[in-house]
């Protein structure tokens, strides 16, 4: 084809049109096919004559040229248009700028000129002051009050358009999302127009999304027009990014509809919308954290630049130069300029995708400036928060049917690890809960490994309690409880505490009715959570006091060794360790792996008391109960359930009784729930004890005895129909009556005279052959009236009715604790010679380390326990402290209200300190140290303790010197009586003459460091490995350390009542009331003696019974424990439930080894030797404090050992130690008697 058509060569220039016809039709074929630059190429030959001779001819030449097509009538016959969609933009731009601007200079203007007139008028009003009193200026003010009105509906208008586009109003945020979604869209639009030509003839009416991306841009120009009126700076708003893109993307689409063609120009500026993608992103209140709006932020900036810059490439590499008359173009898609801005951003620049227009090599040069910056600062930035997010940051899925537990506080490797190892225990019932950790600080490998083994059941989630949001992500308002973990190694104590209380505030602010369980170090910080208006103790609300446990375990050691060793195993999750050696650990391992538990008794029991019903799950079940549930007649109110541990046999079984028991799995405590007097009389494996499908008759003799038990007076033993004085009066008093007495369930009248009829007519548990063994009636209790327990209603004791006379204040408010009047320090301080001259024995030696510095760790709570009501006064330990007066100042202010407290300043590291305070013949040494928390170095934590306990152990003492000492006549300690019945061998204190060596010295040492007990002992073979449970100081009662109570979180969980349980034991009786008595005062408030106060004396204490001697001798040499535990039970109403043997007792030949070690709750055929000491529940005796014929406090020795024992209670013997039996076939030959019912 040619170049034009004839001699004249016209050329088919992009202004002229060409030639000839073929030229003609080849540029109406090229513009149909969308390609609108073919004109300009095919005139690069021609001459410049005879292209300006084709430019004369021009407009005769445009008649000629045919139209595109016949339904696109394009006007411009071919041409290209884009400046006239850009000159759009510009005009609108530029012209709203010269208009603000002259608006702002004539604004000023005015304002100058004003001003000058303000001056004029203002010295006019100040020369001609009498005419502005005359009213003159009246039509000025109406001007100023118009102009004021003129401005304040400007004003309004102004801060209806504010509100309109504002994100604080539903309208404005859902106005803001709307156009931040429709700016989107734009680009969505562009990026699908973006495959075809850059320019087009495109008509409106049949273009789908022509009409769309007009209608999006008629909404952005009535937005940018609220925006515009709601812009305090004019100018400002004007030259804004979201303003300009505006300006280059709204009026080309009008110019569109207009020219009948579409220009794809400047629209890739819509991608600068996504810069607000993280303000979107808060108003709908998805974001709010920093780090998450910051990564936000970074990535919209990142990407919508990326997006923009190759927009711009994608334009004038597509269009060309316009000074090369657009030849120098190449065809590149969108997705190729996004590539390559990429690769050039990263500095790869492969090569393959690159620049040939000028405006695009020049936009590279200068987009690699600031791309380049922007890559290397954006993207590592972004990778580092990605790759710091939280990767615990989700929020927790509660699982149909599963309830989960919260688990906050000090989160870490050790204490994670306790508390799973106790909660998830093979030993408890299926565990179906899921335990969800939240803490603030993500877990280390070793932590997070311990969560992947566990993650079946162990989520962990990062965040704190105190933000309300993360409390929302882990569902506390939906979890069980709330468990609370306390550092105890911390080196500030009370900071621990106020962290946990403000954990517990918050949680409870958040969700008032959530149960929690926290730990507490110090007990004094206990009154804060009184302070809290939603805790509530009767809810399930628990407190663990690790200071009050720990040292009421401690003091329950003094009274009885080796009971803290017994307590801490029954309230941890042990799993069985079977040794087939006939060693001491076989027989301790045995008694560890027992548990508490809690279970209904079964309707069987229902009406027996309670030592029958102890007794029948002992030797047909294989249990032991030691306390029950006792509900009051008022059983709506949770507070009248009280935990009642060996209550006695004037207490009867109820119905839905709870029964707490000692054994070795869950599984077999449902034995008690399961029992059936009807199917499983007969049984004698208690594992064939299982649910049966009996139906008891409804009038059967229980049922009889139980309604008629429910049903009878008090006063005339009828039943409350027929019954006469039942009046009204009566009927409300009798709530009071069981409060004053509430251990009373009958009274002596002709009602407890009929169900002791009927009780008798019930068959006995034991074989009749058994009774003949056991004695017959000579040892039940109503044969022994001077052993058996009196109840306080019944028969008061000569004791209580001394004290009720006596206008003395011998007990504090509540009648749980012995008191005194307050004392000044300086009346209980011993000097050396004082305290060398001083009879001390039997007493309590308490090593204390601290100064005036050191935390301090709550002495009343070791005191409190030796202090309980439930001993008499002459049967009080004397207590002698030493160490720092400084650190036992700071101290006294809670212990000055107790009675037989001394203070010998010094330091327990001095041997002439501690012999002075007879150390060598105290019932009990222990050695406490304030200080262990404030050295890094867990391994120097107990340094003092064990140079303490070793230094004791290592000294050597003089028999005469104990003898001296005891028949001298020196100075008394104020408090301390020494004609006190306590210091008689009346009372059983038969004491070997004195200890030679430290070893025999009795001695708890508190650690903090588990693995430091490898110390305590020089001759064991612990390995430093070894769990604390497992190790011969532990064991042997020796040591105790805090981390033992770590199991209580968990078995406080599963059953609240346990911590009452273990509160009860080792506190002496502190109750809730007391502790708000505490918080109100922080010390003991004295009160006078009523029966109400003087009831509360009447609860069991632990003890324990020697076997050497007394009525129980007989069964001390080769007997059975359960026969002890029968006789023992019935005819003294005293529960056993283990032995504290010597650790050489099962070797053949004698051993001068003095240890001991704790065996809890032997089975019924376990074989006792002389030397044990059985660890009893001992009734409180009324009498004991006037007749020595009761239970006596004694403390005995094996005859093979020098070691003096630890306090003990003998009974006198009723028969001669020579006609025990002695032959073991007898004895074998008697139990094959036994007969089980």
């Amino acid at each position: 084809m040619a170049n034009g058509g004839g001699g004249g060569g016209g050329s088919s220039s992009g202004g002229g049109g060409g030639g000839g016809g073929s030229s003609s039709l080849r540029m109406s074929s090229n513009i149909h096919a969308n390609h609108l630059s073919l004109d300009a190429s095919s005139s690069s030959s021609s001459s410049s004559s005879s292209s300006s001779s084709s430019s004369v001819h021009e407009p005769k030449m445009d008649a000629l040229i045919i139209p595109v097509t016949m339904e696109v009538p394009c006007d411009s016959r071919g041409q290209r248009m884009w400046w006239a969609f850009l000159a759009s933009s510009m005009v609108t731009f530029f012209g709203g700028l010269f208009i603000i601007l002259l608006w702002r200079t004539l604004k000023y203007l005015w304002t100058v000129c004003c001003h000058c007139g303000g001056k004029t008028k203002e010295a006019q009003k100040i020369n001609n002051g009498s005419s502005q009193a005359d009213g003159t200026l009246k039509p000025v003010d109406e001007k100023e009050e118009a102009v004021a009105a003129e401005v304040g509906w400007m004003t309004s208008v102004k801060d209806w358009a504010g509100v309109m586009i504002s994100a604080q109003t539903l309208t404005g945020r859902v106005l803001v999302v709307l156009v931040f979604a429709l700016s989107i869209g734009a680009l969505v639009i562009y990026f699908i127009d973006s495959s075809n030509p850059i320019e087009s003839c495109q008509n409106f009416y049949k273009d789908f999304t022509l009409q769309i991306d007009m209608a999006f841009n008629v909404f952005f120009l009535l937005y940018f027009g609220l925006r515009f009126i709601a812009a305090n700076d004019k100018l400002w708003f004007w030259l804004e990014v979201n303003s300009v893109v505006d300006f280059f993307t709204v009026p080309p689409v009008f110019v569109s509809v207009y020219l009948n063609r579409s220009w794809l120009g400047l629209r890739f500026l819509r991608a600068l919308r996504l810069i607000q993608f993280s303000e979107i992103l808060q108003f709908l209140n998805i974001l709010k954290t920093s780090n998450s709006i910051k990564l936000v932020n970074l990535l919209s900036i990142f990407i919508s630049t990326w997006l923009t810059a190759a927009g711009f490439i994608h334009l004038v590499e597509n269009s060309g130069d316009p000074w090369e008359n657009f030849q120098n173009n190449q065809a590149l898609t969108y997705w190729e300029c996004v590539y390559l801005l990429m690769v050039t951003m990263s500095t790869v620049g492969y090569g393959d995708v690159y620049a040939k227009t000028t405006l695009g090599r020049l936009f590279m040069v200068f987009f690699i400036l600031g791309g380049l910056a922007m890559f290397a600062s954006y993207v590592p930035e972004i990778i580092e928060l990605i790759g710091n997010r939280k990767k615990y940051g989700g929020s927790y899925s509660a699982v149909s049917g599963r309830k989960h537990i919260v688990v906050c506080g000090h989160i870490t490797l050790e204490s994670v690890s306790n508390f799973l190892k106790d909660f998830l225990h093979k030993d408890r019932d299926d565990v179906n809960v899921e335990i969800v950790f939240l803490h603030n600080i993500s877990p280390n490998l070793e932590l997070e490994a311990l969560f992947k083994r566990h993650f079946t059941q162990v989520e962990f989630y990062q965040g704190s309690v105190l933000n309300p949001h993360d409390l929302a992500r882990v569902k506390i308002e939906s979890a069980d409880a709330c468990l609370i973990l306390a550092n105890k190694y911390c080196a500030d104590p009370d900071a621990e505490d106020a962290s946990n209380i403000m954990r517990v505030i918050s949680i409870k602010n958040y969700h008032p009715k959530i149960r929690i369980i926290t730990q507490m170090l110090q007990y004094h910080n206990k009154a804060h959570l009184l302070n809290i208006p939603s805790w509530n103790w009767k809810e399930g609300d628990d407190a663990i006091c690790l200071a009050e446990l720990k040292l009421g375990f401690i003091a329950q050691s003094c009274l009885a060794q080796g009971l803290s060793t017994m307590l801490a195993n029954l309230f941890s999750m042990r799993s069985f360790i079977k040794i087939e050696e006939d060693t001491w650990q076989k027989y301790y391992l045995e008694g560890v792996s027992n548990e508490m538990y809690t279970e209904y008794l079964s309707s069987a029991f229902v009406g027996l008391s309670f030592p029958t019903v102890c007794e029948l799950c002992f030797v047909k079940l294989k249990l032991l109960m030691i306390a029950i549930e006792y509900k009051s007649a008022n059983r709506e109110s949770r507070s009248r359930k009280r935990i009642l541990i060996n209550p006695g046999n004037h207490l009867k079984i109820q119905e839905g009784t709870l029964g707490f028991f000692i054994a070795s799995d869950a599984k077999e405590v449902k034995r008690a729930f399961f029992y059936c007097k009807a199917c499983h009389d007969d049984i004698t494996d208690p594992k064939r004890i299982k649910k049966c499908g009996c139906k008891r008759l409804i009038y059967s003799k229980m049922s009889i005895y139980k309604r008629m038990r429910r049903a009878c007076c008090f006063d005339c033993g009828r039943s409350e129909r027929d019954c006469s004085c039942m009046s009204g009066r009566v009927r409300g008093n009798m709530d009071t009556l069981e409060r004053t007495f509430p251990l009373s369930s009958v009274s002596v009248n002709d009602c407890s005279t009929s169900f002791r009829a009927f009780e008798d007519e019930q068959p006995s548990t034991l074989s009749p052959k058994k009774k003949q063994r056991n004695g017959g009636m000579r040892n039940s209790p109503s044969s022994s009236p001077k052993l058996m327990r009196h109840d306080p209603l019944l028969i008061p004791g000569n004791d209580q009715i001394d004290n009720m006379d006596s206008n003395v204040k011998k007990y504090d408010s509540t009648g749980m604790f012995h008191w005194c009047a307050p004392k000044e320090i300086e009346k209980v301080i011993l000097t050396r010679s004082e305290a060398a001259m001083t009879v001390l024995s039997g007493h309590v030696v308490v090593c204390i380390f601290g100064d005036v510095s050191s935390a301090l760790i709550g002495l009343r709570n070791l005191v409190m326990p030796l202090r309980a009501s439930n001993f008499h006064y002459h049967e009080l330990k004397h207590i002698v402290f030493v160490g720092s007066i400084e650190y036992l100042k700071r101290e006294w202010e809670t212990l000055h209200n107790f009675p037989k407290v001394s203070i010998l300043p010094g330091t327990p590291l001095s041997r002439a300190d501690l012999r002075a305070v007879n150390i060598n013949l105290c019932d009990m040494c222990v050695i406490l140290s304030a200080n262990q928390n404030n050295i890094d170095d867990t391994s120097l934590q107990d340094k003092e303790c064990i140079l303490a306990s070793l230094n004791i152990k290592s000294m050597q003492f003089d028999d005469s010197i104990g003898v001296l000492q005891a028949n001298s006549q020196g100075f008394t300690p104020p408090g301390m009586d020494r004609s006190s019945p306590d210091n008689s061998p009346v009372h059983g204190m038969l004491r070997q003459p004195s200890i030679t060596t430290g070893v025999n010295i009795p001695i708890i040492t508190e650690l903090v460091n588990d693995t430091n007990v490898q110390f305590l002992d020089q001759d064991d073979d612990d390995d430093p490995d070894t769990e604390l449970y497992l190790t011969q100081p532990f064991a042997c009662g020796t040591a105790f350390a805090v981390s033992v109570l770590d199991s209580l979180m968990s078995a406080t969980y599963f059953n609240d009542n346990i911590l009452t349980l273990i509160r009860t034991l080792v506190t002496g009786g502190a109750t809730p009331e007391l502790e708000a008595l505490i918080a109100e005062e922080n010390a003991l408030r004295g009160g006078y003696s009523t029966p109400q106060t003087l009831a509360n004396r009447d609860r069991c204490r632990v003890a324990q019974l020697a076997l050497l001697d007394g009525p129980f001798a007989d069964l001390g040499d080769g007997g059975c424990y359960g026969d002890l535990f029968c006789k023992a039970l019935k005819t003294y109403n005293m529960l056993c439930f283990g032995i504290y043997r010597l650790r050489d007792a099962h070797l053949s030949t004698p051993s001068q080894c003095t240890k001991r070690y704790v065996i809890t709750n032997p089975p019924y055929e376990f074989e006792l030797v002389p030397t044990d000491l059985i660890f009893c529940l001992m009734q409180f005796d009324h009498n004991a404090g006037q007749s020595r014929a009761s239970l006596s406090h004694s403390s005995h020795s094996s005859q093979s050992s020098s070691k003096k024992s630890s306090s003990v209670h003998s009974i006198p013997s009723t028969a001669n130690r020579q006609n025990r039996p002695k032959s073991r076939e007898s004895r074998d030959k008697q139990k094959k008697e036994m007969v089980y019912r």
